[in-house]
């Protein structure tokens, strides 16, 4: 396994409310874990969102026991949810916050993968770039009730409003799916500081153009600034069989 990690704070924002957390290594029960968060709140409390989301949820995953990686996820994003909840009502400077969240942990020839928000994982390979995660916002929604074209969703003025995110309520409703990779897959998990920036098909594209993934992953940030970086920008960039060595 292979894996690359960056965050940029884009052409606009004085503050990187993104926070991204990359471990090859087994954590806990989990032979691996990358996390993204996007946090939301005035002054410091997203960036406080998105870093105590990810601290809470590598405690929760060490000391789980589970072997099932679903429940080891689920319950450590509750975990972090309830934290961010209590902080948020015990702190007037940390009220309304939240932060979204997409995680994934390969396990052999599969990705099992938690979200909430519209943070998103994607799978690319010789099928093109598929979106494994649905986002969890207003204009998403209107996309899938058929009130407005992918195209009209891109530019929507309310395309960030979302629906679902940590410590927004007591109780988080999480997605969760487990995808079957093949060999040449990469996993790229993001902030929409990428997504809204960078069309589907440039972002394949630019992990087409290069073998290497440090390379991809930093153009793929280049080209998010490039194209006006109205907001932080974050990668995950996997490759899950870079070492496999196969049997003559």
């Amino acid at each position: 396994m292979k894996s690359f990690s960056l965050t940029d704070v884009g052409q606009v924002r004085s503050q990187n409310q993104d926070y991204v957390y990359a471990s090859e290594q087994p954590i806990g029960n989990l032979p691996n874990l990358f996390v993204l968060a996007d946090g939301m709140g005035g002054h410091n409390a997203g960036d406080f969102a998105s870093r105590c989301a990810v601290s809470v949820i590598e405690a929760s995953v060490k000391k789980d026991m589970s072997f099932n990686p679903i429940k080891i996820m689920r319950h450590a994003i509750e975990e972090a949810n309830e934290k961010i909840h209590e902080l948020a009502k015990a702190d007037a400077g940390k009220a309304g916050m939240g932060t979204t969240l997409v995680a994934v942990t390969v396990v052999g020839y599969y990705a099992y993968v938690a979200n909430v928000g519209d943070s998103r994982l994607y799978i690319s390979g010789e099928q093109g770039l598929v979106q494994i995660t649905r986002d969890h916002s207003w204009i998403a929604e209107m996309v899938m009730r058929g009130e407005l074209s992918k195209e009209e969703a891109r530019n929507h003025p309310d395309k960030n409003i979302i629906t679902r995110a940590l410590g927004a309520s007591e109780a988080v409703d999480i997605d969760f799916f487990d995808v079957q990779l093949e060999e040449k897959n990469r996993i790229l998990l993001c902030s929409d500081g990428l997504s809204n920036m960078v069309a589907d098909e440039e972002i394949q594209k630019i992990l087409g153009d290069s073998p290497d993934i440090e390379q991809s992953g930093r153009q793929l940030v280049a080209t998010a600034n490039t194209n006006g970086g109205r907001d932080n920008i974050s990668v995950i960039l996997i490759e899950p069989f870079t070492n496999e060595v196969k049997e003559c």
